[in-house]
């Protein structure tokens, strides 16, 4: 038997091949900033992980918007809750967020979230991207300053008398 309790748990990292099928097979996050108060809030929003960044969208007009134009800093947290990754495992990101409005960029992101979130129909994908492609859309790009992982399988493992 490994540890005697779960006071220091760091040590039980998801491996980066469990990462990378998190990063593929999730599809919603919790996305947190700060108010201008300082207070930590926060909303799950759908996302894709591509070019080592998290991609999201939300209209110019909402608080998270002025929110991170006012300060890029923040976390995004994802689980494997949902995915066919296995259970109880977490990745948590603290980033700093670009805001962009290109048209390039809309282009490849707007199907690319739109896949994810509707695997199962091509015609409502279409729809999905085409009303996201509204006027004052913007993306919001993340890149990851730091990565906490976690995977309690191992932890769990580590802990059974004579194994699970």
């Amino acid at each position: 038997m490994g540890i005697k309790n779960y006071e220091h748990i760091s040590q039980f990292t998801l491996d980066e091949s469990l990462l990378a099928q998190l990063l593929v097979k999730q599809t919603e996050c919790s996305l947190i900033w700060s108010t201008r108060e300082g207070w930590p809030t926060g909303c799950i929003m759908a996302f894709i992980y591509r070019h080592d960044r998290f991609w999201l969208t939300a209209a110019e007009q909402r608080a998270r918007v002025s929110a991170l134009r006012r300060d890029g800093r923040c976390s995004i947290v994802i689980s494997s809750a949902g995915t066919p990754v296995g259970p109880v495992k977490t990745a948590t990101v603290k980033g700093v967020c670009t805001l962009r409005k290109d048209q390039e960029t809309r282009e490849w992101l707007l199907p690319a979230i739109a896949r994810a979130q509707v695997p199962f129909s091509e015609d409502m994908q279409k729809i999905f991207a085409a009303r996201m492609d509204s006027p004052n859309r913007v993306i919001l790009e993340v890149e990851p300053v730091k990565w906490l992982t976690f995977d309690a399988m191992k932890m769990f493992m580590d802990s059974a008398e004579g194994g699970i």
